[in-house]
């Protein structure tokens, strides 16, 4: 493993990058002149997506929904400093009506996906090295069809700890995020929105831009290892 110190411009790869959070986050280290490696499902996609990003992006397709073919897919990543885990699928899918291919499928890529990442990534990752997975709060507020993306996020929680003590000194966080009001599953629902937000202690909703901050703030305080970091605006206080 390398024992090097992470660099003022940290190489960050960010699995699922192509769009909303993800995006945002590899935007963010783009433009401060990282390295910056995104993937997604589709290659054509994935490609183009790094291209709009700009400054040293290149993309990478993966589906780890597919374990078995991320430790090739991830093969010629040399090292890394930043590892955002962020892909995930919206799964409808209530107890009532159960379908367990869907179900199978967010389980594999949330659980078995992120530690599949981890375990291929974790060699080239150096002393100062972090990751951030990404959970939600789904997991304290169930809705009617989030049996299986309630049961993963809560499951994200303690999977961090785990990777904490085994994957040391690498350090391993997590965010759940509350209803981002500027995501692409809320911006237009103004009204909604609007509505929240006057029972939200603070008048607002979280922003991708708290959350990216978020982000950076686990990457970098080398303090904070094995935490479950909620970004929603004290929306679970209403």
């Amino acid at each position: 493993m390398s024992q090097g110190v992470a660099s003022s411009a940290p190489s960050v790869v960010v699995i699922g990058g192509t769009g909303g959070i993800g995006y945002a986050v590899a935007k963010f280290y783009a433009d401060r002149g990282s390295k910056v490696i995104i993937t997604g499902r589709d290659a054509e996609r994935t490609a183009g997506v790094a291209k709009e990003i700009g400054g040293k992006t290149r993309g990478i397709a993966l589906d780890i929904a597919e374990p078995e073919t991320i430790e090739a897919g991830l093969a010629d990543i040399e090292h890394v400093d930043r590892l955002a885990l962020v892909a995930v699928e919206r799964d409808y899918n209530s107890a009532r009506d159960y379908d367990i291919a869907r179900a199978r499928r967010i389980v594999t890529l949330k659980l078995i996906g992120y530690t599949e990442v981890a375990h291929t990534l974790y060699p080239r990752m150096g002393a100062g090295a972090s990751a951030v997975l990404f959970g939600g709060l789904s997991s304290e507020r169930p809705y009617p069809g989030s049996t299986s993306v309630t049961t993963v996020n809560g499951a994200v929680s303690s999977l961090i700890r785990t990777l904490a003590v085994e994957l040391a000194p690498v350090r391993f966080n997590a965010i759940h995020p509350g209803i981002i009001s500027d995501s692409p599953a809320w911006k237009d629902k103004k009204e909604a929105i609007a509505n929240i937000e006057k029972r939200t202690p603070g008048g607002r909703l979280a922003t991708t831009e708290d959350v990216v901050g978020s982000v950076d703030f686990l990457f970098t305080n080398r303090g904070v290892n094995g935490i479950n970091l909620v970004i929603d605006g004290g929306w679970l206080l209403t």
